[in-house]
């Protein structure tokens, strides 16, 4: 089972129209429509609301303002706790935040009735200043929440008398003398723009109450669990009474890990007892969710003349946006997972503050702020080996960590780390030696290529924790439940691969019920790049541990002594492979009387976050009469340790490395001088087609990861960190300029060019 390419288990379904996806199970006829009405102010207090027209509106059953909602703040954040973010949020709140924020809930019968009922709600603001420019936001007098009752559940620098969410940093050795002793030092400050997620499927969830009273939220999560724990805080339930479950889901790429349509059907549900339903369209998904962080990160660093790197320090302002949510966590993994690509030099200083604005809350995407650290640290690695006059490749050979590498900056040892073959193969793939720095190829356009490097995590050290249940039914067959989430990545085929492997049994003999937290055990769920490395060990555990027990059990009934083993869905004989018994007599026995029932139950938390490596190139063709740039070809070469399934890595490294091409290149979330979204649809926002990301090549090393299951690290997030810098590398190796914003529009490369040669 381990590095076949297997096919997808649910991917027959999804081809056929099977009703798979949270609206295809909205059964009940009688379920409620809601939707929200939102502010169009991006700072101001509720003075009043009046909702009595919108009352008399055939069809609709309730509306709701902020004077009916538990005064209890939580975070959308569904992570593990505690959640880095601040509880800083009401289901609905007296002042509104941002252009988007909710203000009310209408439940209705019918789309068109709470349609109706929406433009009849009046509601008078007391307007207030806005603050749209994180630069400006600390040293404001406008703050964005005066309020006291704001909760940070683990001290990571929260102060919002300033509108400060946190403040991280971390240093090894002394970064003033070790940039002192520099030969070069190179420095330059870059802005990442937002970015929305674009999942194909939007934003939805529906609640009903079941036979026992119980609250049943059937939503499009990423992590089943921490939803659940999150509505039960807003609303003060317990969690017995609560049970979420996670269908298919249409993709995520973190803006589904956020808890936030799941509470207002559950307090619709639980005040009308009537079943109840939200479905965001497109234009909501853009402007109610979340999206990327924007940031503003400096890099200096400091080389010797024959380019060893003596010092790198970071200064990065994180934007979240009108909420905490993600924020303090995504500011320390710009730093967490992307320095230790370069943990031998001598010193490393880095410090992030978050701060909140009054736009679009900011949330985990793809990358989860590595993407931007990435960006902005290998752009100047590229401006370093052009001060230099020194191939950016020879560069990283001569820095980059290494296999058994440990301290500093690294949380834990280096067990495996193939980057200097990822980089290797990488200019063998794109060519380098014969198409570095650039070709002029006439008419005024030239090749040039780029590259960069990018690692991650896989998983949270010592605090993400993924449990599986494993059960062989009578006829010798398995059953793997497990709280984790596919979010269309083909993770449920991954972790049943793993299960397989171990029980010798063949695909097909096994079924997974995954994301629902009345029958499976605890999982934090899809996200840090985690479900094939902490739910995988924990299937991996549980199938060791069933398979001792069916071999423990074969032994005893028969009174053998000698070694046994699963293959092909029978007991065999360790040293001559002979069959012993299948099985499905095993199974049936197991339920007999005086049998043994076969359920195993395993947990597993990370200690260790091995991490993933990557080298990204690029091929990009430069019009430097008109500023067009191209993407010919792109080549990723990435170490994941054992891949488990060959095709699903790299549709997961295509589908990253698209989105990489799409936040360099094409898309921006924009805003009004007064804070409106400009771009809330996909006539605004660019994401680009197949025409635009050219020839994707993707390989993987020869690794190996002790701590994995059968050698398995993470995948998911390295593969959309590198693109943005890689083509910066490219612009700067053909033009000799460099573009210190995303997207790099074609605009901004003919003024920047045009700039350097003197307005010719």
């Amino acid at each position: 089972m381990i590095g076949n390419r297997v096919e997808k288990i649910d991917s027959k379904a999804l081809v056929t129209g099977k009703p798979v996806y949270t609206e295809d199970l909205i059964r009940d006829s009688q379920t409620l429509t809601i939707k929200l009405l939102r502010s169009p102010h991006a700072h101001g207090e509720i003075i009043d609301i009046d909702i009595s027209k919108a009352l008399k509106v055939k069809g609709v059953e309730a509306i709701f303002t902020y004077k009916d909602i538990p005064q209890k703040r939580y975070s959308i954040c569904a992570e593990t706790f505690p959640e880095a973010s601040p509880y800083d949020r009401l289901i609905l709140d007296k002042t509104v935040r941002y252009i988007g924020d909710e203000v009310a809930i209408i439940v209705a019968e019918n789309e068109k009735s709470a349609e109706m009922a929406m433009k009849l709600i009046k509601v008078d603001y007391k307007i207030l200043e806005p603050i749209l420019d994180p630069k400006k936001s600390l040293e404001s007098n406008i703050i964005i929440h005066p309020e006291n009752d704001v909760v940070e559940p683990f001290p990571f620098g929260l102060n919002t008398h300033r509108n400060q969410v946190a403040q991280h940093d971390f240093s090894k050795g002394d970064i003033n003398l070790a940039l002192e002793k520099s030969d070069v030092i190179v420095e330059n400050e870059y802005e990442t723009q937002g970015q929305a997620h674009c999942m194909m499927e939007t934003h939805r969830a529906h609640a009903y109450l079941d036979e026992n009273d119980n609250l049943v939220i059937l939503t499009a999560t990423q992590s089943a669990f921490n939803t659940r724990r999150l509505v039960c805080k807003a609303l003060d339930l317990p969690m017995s009474k609560v049970r979420v479950i996670k269908p298919r889901i249409g993709g995520g790429f973190g803006g589904k890990n956020i808890a936030l349509l799941e509470m207002y059907v559950a307090f619709a549900t639980l005040k009308t007892r009537k079943p109840t339903k939200l479905i965001y369209t497109r234009k909501e998904t853009f402007t109610g969710t979340v999206s990327r962080h924007p940031m503003n990160i400096k890099v200096k660093i400091g080389a010797t003349k024959d380019g060893i790197i003596k010092a790198i320090q970071m200064d990065v302002l994180n934007n979240t946006g009108a909420y905490g949510a993600n924020g303090p966590a995504v500011a320390m993994e710009c730093g967490h997972n992307v320095l230790p690509m370069y943990s031998e030099v001598d010193a490393i200083k880095f410090n992030a503050i978050t701060v909140y604005t009054n736009l679009l809350p900011g949330g985990a995407l793809r990358g989860y702020g590595a993407t931007q650290g990435s960006y902005a640290l290998e752009s100047t690695m590229n401006l370093l080996a052009k001060e230099l006059k020194m191939d950016p490749t020879e560069l990283r050979l001569k820095n980059i960590t290494h296999e058994g590498a440990k301290g500093g900056i690294l949380h834990s040892p280096l067990y495996s780390c193939k980057l200097k073959e990822c980089i290797e193969r990488g200019k063998e793939l794109i060519n380098w030696e014969k198409e570095y720095p650039y070709k002029e190829i006439g008419n005024g356009k030239i090749t040039s290529v780029g590259m960069s490097i990018s690692t991650h995590g896989s998983g949270i050290a010592g605090v993400d924790t993924g449990s599986v249940t494993l059960k062989m039914e009578e006829d010798g067959s398995f059953n793997l439940l497990s709280g984790s989430s596919d979010l269309g990545t083909g993770s449920d085929t991954i972790l049943a691969q793993i299960a397989c492997e171990e029980l010798g049994i063949d695909i097909n003999k096994i079924s997974v019920l995954s994301g629902d937290t009345k029958t499976c055990p605890y999982d934090k769920g899809a996200y840090a790049s985690s479900t094939t490395f902490v739910s995988g060990n924990a299937v991996l555990k549980a199938a060791k541990k069933l398979k001792n027990e069916i071999l423990e059990y074969t032994k005893n009934e028969l009174k053998i002594e000698e070694e046994l083993d699963l293959k092909d869905g029978w007991v065999i004989s360790k040293e001559s492979r002979e069959k012993i018994k299948s099985l499905e007599d095993i199974g049936q026995s197991s339920v007999s009387l005086g049998g043994n029932y076969f359920s195993v139950t395993s947990s597993y938390c990370v200690t260790e976050s091995p991490k993933p490596f990557l080298a990204g190139f690029v091929k990009l063709e430069i019009d430097k009469n008109t500023g067009e740039r191209k993407v010919l070809k792109y080549v990723a070469v990435g170490d994941s340790g054992q891949i488990i399934n060959p095709n699903l890595a790299r549709i997961q490294a295509e589908g990253g490395i698209t989105q990489g091409i799409g936040l360099a290149l094409f898309e921006d979330v924009k805003v009004s001088s007064k804070g409106q979204l400009l771009t809330n649809n996909f006539m605004q926002y660019k994401v680009p087609a197949k025409r635009d990301i050219g020839d994707i090549v993707v390989e993987f090393v020869d690794s190996y990861e002790k701590n994995g299951p059968f050698g398995a690290k993470s995948l998911g997030e390295i593969v959309v960190h590198t693109p943005a810098p890689a083509i910066s590398g490219a612009i700067l190796n053909g033009l000799d300029i460099i573009l210190n914003k995303l997207p790099m529009t074609s605009e901004d490369i003919f003024m920047e060019y045009r700039r350097k040669n003197g307005g010719n």
